[in-house]
């Protein structure tokens, strides 16, 4: 199992500016790759069986792309 490594402070100083970016680009890029994933696969293989899960997936995929730029965007004083 792999751990982490924290950084600990005596100041208690945040993460680097840098850090904290790719940590948000990181996860805008992940949740824009389920979106894709889910459009993907909703029209091309789920609407064989069913339309309505087709749909529900469309719907969640179409919820994602907010969510990430909410997530992109959060500032610093958040």
């Amino acid at each position: 199992m792999r751990r982490r490594h924290h950084r600990v402070t005596a100041s208690g100083a945040r993460w680097p500016q840098s850090e904290r970016l790719r940590r948000r680009q990181r996860w805008y890029f992940a949740l824009m790759g389920v979106c894709l994933v889910l459009i993907l696969l909703a029209w091309n293989v789920v609407r064989l069986w069913s339309t309505t899960a087709a749909v529900v997936m469309s719907v969640v995929a179409a919820v994602l792309p907010p969510i990430a730029v909410v997530i992109a965007n959060w500032g610093e004083d958040h």
